[in-house]
């Protein structure tokens, strides 16, 4: 088949997908190994890139469409200024800095009184058809929906990285980061959020914040959607995984044996594995933009101006916000605001826009030259979730892991366009969460200090000569690192958990580089500075080897790989001086970066909003996203975020009514 002719087919199936997505799965889950191994042959493999090269050049930066128009906008949402408005109006009542997780749910709930106007600004541009593919979560991260951040070079972890720098990307786009995330829903332990409140910032305790979870929440659980705990009735679906290989299986059994029960693991209740549980409806990714924005985008009240970047929040002589400063275009404009303005531009940006509108650190301000309205530690805690990829077991059985050269067939994607339910619709390969304590921790509460994230493969399952290699890329992982350590088994049937460091001691900082804002801060992660992370880390590797010799997965013949790191090759195989080797070689983080906009009371020298989210010294100004997190929390940061824009909504409302 001719190249064109590959791409403009692959075009046609995701667009009658687009006009196929009411349609409903029928309930049941899809097994890798209620398939013959014959069936699986014999389908008719996409021809070799298709799919991962249509995706490039689609959302690439460095895409150049032959017609100049950009064909590809058609398959985009659109959002346009109602009434044939050519530019926003010059006052609103609210206007709120950054579309993402946070921002939607709050552009949604404040318009919903339609005295009130609502001017919602991105830097990004609108999700597309392509986005809604579960499976592909990976590409996106070397795309223009990601911010292609970078940590500062720090000695000692991500030495396999390219320039040994740890990558950071973060959503661009209407929906923020729930448009290139793993789509993992989780809310924290009861505990995590008790603990925040006890710090002195009222109304964030397990109690206080379970009714906006909820509230957001329409739950698909089979049947867990009826606990006290859960929601059937919000605007964010909630649902498991359809597709799962025998792995999963494998893994919730092992934990059962090693004495972990399979579990609803967002039960208040107790700790344990369960199935991944995903922002998805019937196999396909719901975005915070999905969920909140496009059913409202048609309000009157409600205007949203993507591919437009806030450059400044205006701030009078007596310290109140009155406006934000933008570009689009490449032209600058001011818009005023009646009531507030409000950051929703994540726990990288939100710090950047307060530090350049004159709100941080004085000594960082002065240095940049930036005039001094509150001396606040913006910036100046950074917490962030890790992990390491790189614990692969070999399996002795062929057909039981995903694996993109056998399941990129045109009868996958033509059977998830009807029904949702097969491997395209598996979150980059994630099959089970489960939550450990391991020996490291000291705490006697019921929190865990490290999640596995089980996987349905392993880094090596989009490799071979004509796969993608798109995870490993997205960690920016050095070839030549990865074809020593992985090479012999790259493309083969394997087993992997990841280990997700869930309450580091470690803590970062971010600052500003310039007052340029279209430069991006320096962000500095601290990775592995404290030695119990490191210590908690080896610890987690032997619990997973635990889980890997059980019969379970002794069924598939799993076994650990060796693998060989540059840096590592003086130290004995499977020692713990290896295993911290091979961490700070294979340093990833899941892009959960919260603290840097830190809530707490007055009394606590390093926050910078209080518990109503505003933001200290500073009249009619919030910032409303995961940034604003105090302290690390067992989840993976969509979930909170909507959570907080929900309440966020709510305090917001009550001040003016």
């Amino acid at each position: 088949m001719h190249t064109s002719c590959k791409i403009i087919f692959m075009w046609f199936l995701l667009f009658v997908n687009a006009n196929c997505c009411d349609a409903k799965n029928s309930g049941h889950v899809k097994n890798r190994e209620t398939k013959s191994n014959g069936n699986r042959r014999s389908s008719r493999s996409l021809p070799q890139h298709s799919v991962v090269n249509l995706l490039m050049q689609s959302l690439s930066p460095d895409y150049v469409p032959s017609n100049p128009s950009d064909i590809f906008d058609i398959l985009r949402d659109q959002y346009k200024l109602p009434k044939g408005l050519n530019a926003p109006l010059p006052e609103y009542d609210y206007i709120i800095v950054g579309a993402g997780s946070a921002g939607c749910v709050l552009a949604s709930r404040l318009t919903e009184d339609p005295k009130v106007t609502v001017l919602l600004l991105e830097v990004g541009k609108p999700e597309m058809l392509l986005t809604d593919v579960p499976s592909v979560a990976p590409y996106f991260q070397n795309t223009d929906y990601a911010w292609p951040y970078y940590m500062e070079p720090q000695p000692g972890v991500c030495l396999g990285m390219i320039n040994k720098r740890c990558y950071w990307p973060r959503g661009r786009a209407i929906g923020g980061t729930s448009v290139i995330n793993y789509m993992i829903y989780t809310r924290g332990r009861p505990e995590e959020w008790d603990r925040i409140e006890a710090a002195g910032n009222y109304g964030w305790s397990y109690k206080d914040v379970l009714p906006y979870y909820m509230k957001s929440e329409r739950a698909q659980l089979d049947g867990l959607e009826n606990t006290p705990y859960r929601s059937k009735d919000g605007e964010m679906n909630v649902e498991f995984v359809k597709f799962r290989t025998p792995l999963i299986n494998a893994f919730l059994e092992a934990g059962r044996i090693l004495g972990h029960p399979t579990i609803d693991y967002n039960s208040p209740e107790e700790l344990g594995f369960g199935y991944v549980q995903t922002t998805t409806l019937t196999g396909r990714r719901v975005s915070s933009a999905k969920a909140f924005l496009h059913p409202n985008k048609k309000r009157n009240n409600l205007h949203v101006m993507p591919m437009t970047t806030a450059t400044k929040v205006l701030i009078d002589e007596a310290a109140t916000a009155y406006g934000v400063e933008y570009v689009r275009n490449r032209l600058k404009s001011r818009v005023k605001a009646r009531r507030e303005i409000i950051l929703s531009a994540g726990p990288i940006a939100s710090p950047q826009l307060l530090m350049l509108s004159g709100i941080g650190p004085k000594d960082q301000l002065r240095r940049n030259g930036i005039p001094l309205i509150a001396d606040l530690q913006v910036g100046q805690t950074l917490y962030d979730h890790i992990t390491f990829p790189g614990l692969i077991f070999k399996l002795n059985v062929t057909n039981v892991s995903v694996n993109e050269n056998r399941d990129a067939t045109l009868k996958n994607v033509l059977e998830w366009i009807q029904y949702g339910d097969n491997v395209v619709a598996s979150p980059g390969g994630v099959e089970g969460i489960g939550y450990i304590k391991t020996p490291v921790s000291d705490t006697p509460l019921p929190i865990p200090d490290i999640e596995l994230i089980s996987i349905g493969g392993s880094l090596v399952s989009d490799g071979g000569s004509t796969g993608s290699k798109a995870v490993r890329r997205g960690m920016r992982i050095r070839d030549h690192v990865f074809n020593k350590a992985y090479g012999s088994i790259d493309s083969t049937d394997t087993w992997s958990a990841f280990p997700m460091l869930l309450h580091p001691k470690s803590v970062g900082y971010l600052e500003l580089k310039d007052s340029n804002p279209f430069s991006h801060p320096r962000m500095y992660g601290n990775y592995l500075t404290d030695p119990k992370d490191v210590a908690t880390f080896v610890a987690s590797i032997r619990h997973i080897q635990a889980l890997a010799a059980t019969p379970p997965f002794q069924k598939f013949g799993a076994k650990l790989h060796r693998a060989e790191y540059p840096d590592c090759k003086d130290l004995q195989f499977d020692s713990d001086e290896y295993w911290e080797c091979a961490v700070r070689t294979l340093t990833a983080t899941l892009h959960h970066q919260i603290a840097t906009c830190r809530m707490g009371p007055e009394e606590d020298p390093m926050a910078v909003v209080d518990p109503e989210l505003r933001v200290y010294g500073v009249k009619n100004l919030r910032v409303v996203d995961s940034s604003v997190i105090p302290n690390t929390v067992s989840v993976h940061t969509h979930a909170p975020a909507v959570m907080i824009g929900e309440k966020a909504a709510d305090m917001i409302k009550a001040s003016w009514r």
